[in-house]
Order: structure tokens, then sequence, then C-alpha cells
């Protein structure tokens, strides 16, 4: 039986590279994209064949719409020749960058960055690549805490992860035809080097949503990507567009 194979949007680090790790324990195999860490890439797939599996990494720019088209001839070419494969199984939509801005204070320039990666971006990728998607598949997009909760100074972010929550269940709906499962995982604070590190860096910050998440610390990369893992198994199979917050219970 062929393993099955999840494509994995920002995997050379972070919520990607866990999410990554974590399937390849339950045997699934990879193809991840970064954009500018080639190195790091490199890494993560080395550590999945550490763990008995296989992964390609690719070049994209998530926040690059036009790119798309090339990228997904490129995953075709990358299934056929490493898996003798033309479809592939899972798809996350991980890849995004922060953005810490009052909102009087946030450009045209920055609010559209955020648009093309987080919402516009994961509409069309998700688009390019559905005819390479095998029916019965899975898809998980990244979204936020802070889609629930409010905290000043990411407006522009969360209204994108906002967006990505509703476009979430629409895909359910309209893919649901070929029995494709789509959710939103909301992480909350997690220990990164996402947003600058914020987080994971500043104790002050770090000992604030501590002390308000019910569970009694931030968030660890292996907290998400896991979840991740366990919601694209088979024991998750009638999950379905759903949110699904992982936080530690954060301002309950």
């Amino acid at each position: 039986m062929n393993a099955k194979i999840a494509l994995v949007t920002g995997g050379s680090r972070g919520l990607g590279k866990s999410a990554i790790l974590h399937l390849a324990k339950k045997g699934v195999d990879a193809v991840l994209t970064y954009h500018t860490r080639e190195e790091e890439a490199r890494h993560v797939v080395a550590e999945v064949g550490q763990l008995g599996r296989k992964a390609m990494a690719l070049q994209l720019d998530t926040g690059d719409i036009k790119a798309f088209g090339p990228f997904a001839e490129q995953v075709r070419s990358v299934l056929k020749q490493h898996w003798q494969r033309d479809r592939f199984d899972f798809l996350v939509n991980n890849a995004g960058i922060g953005l810490h801005a009052a909102f009087s204070e946030t450009t045209e320039e920055q609010f559209d960055r955020l648009m093309n990666i987080h919402f516009k971006g994961v509409f069309f990728l998700t688009q390019a690549l559905l005819p390479l998607m095998a029916d019965g598949g899975r898809i998980v997009n990244l979204s936020s805490g802070l889609a629930r909760f409010s905290l000043p100074g990411y407006s522009a972010y969360a209204a994108m992860k906002g967006a990505i929550e509703v476009l979430t269940r629409y895909l359910a709906k309209e893919l649901g035809p070929r029995r494709i499962a789509v959710n939103a995982v909301a992480p909350g604070a997690i220990a990164t080097d996402f947003g600058g590190g914020v987080v994971r860096d500043n104790q002050e910050v770090n000992r604030m949503i501590a002390s308000e998440t019910a569970l009694g610390r931030v968030g660890l990369p292996d907290d998400i990507g896991g979840m991740i893992a366990s919601l694209l198994s088979e024991d998750n199979r009638w999950i379905n567009g759903q949110r699904i917050e992982a936080s530690g219970g954060i301002f309950l």
C-alpha cells in the first residue's frame, strides 16, 4: 500500500516542520515548501529520512499568486519522479508571517502583504493544487487564536485568519462530493521565531501568556504539529468544516 503524502507550506521550521516530523512518525511522506531557508528545509528532509520516510523540499513564495501554476506543475513532476504517483493526500496551508501594528498605523503595503500570504495565497494555492489532490484527502488551514480573542496590534493579521475560518467551511461544503475534509487549526501563542520570536524570547510576554492560559504555559511547536498529524489520521476522518483551537485554554 502506498504511503500517504502531505504537502506542507512553510515546512522548513516552526509548526510546519513539527507537523511534517509528526506525520513522518505516522508513516506519512511529505512535500514541503520553503521561502528563503533552503538549508533548513534540507535539514527537515534529512530528519524525515532518518525516520524512515521520504520528503522533498520545493521553493515557493506563498504570497506570489502568479507562481502557483508553475508550482503545481513542479509538484506534479516531483510526485511522478519520486513517488510514481499523480496525487497527494493532505494539504496543510501553514506558511505565514507575523505583523504587530496598531490599526491606526497599519499601512496598505503591510495589509496587502498579509492578505496575499494569509488569505489570497491560501485561496488560490489550494485552487491550483486541487487537481493533484486525491479524493478522500484532507486540507488543514492554519488560523489563530486571535480570530477568537482580540489583542491590540493584530487587527489585520487576525482579520485574515477570520477569513480563513469562513473559507474553511465553504471548502468543506464544496469539496464534500470528493470526500475531501477541510478543517482550520487555530494555535494560541507558540514559542517559535514567528513574529520575531516575541513569545519565545520576551520573558514578560511569555509570563503574561502563561498566566492567561489554563494549562499554565505558552505553547510549543510540538503541541501543534502533533495535533495536526492526529487530525489527519483516519481516527479523525469524520471531523469536517471545523475550527479547532489548540491553545492550552487561553483567555477562557
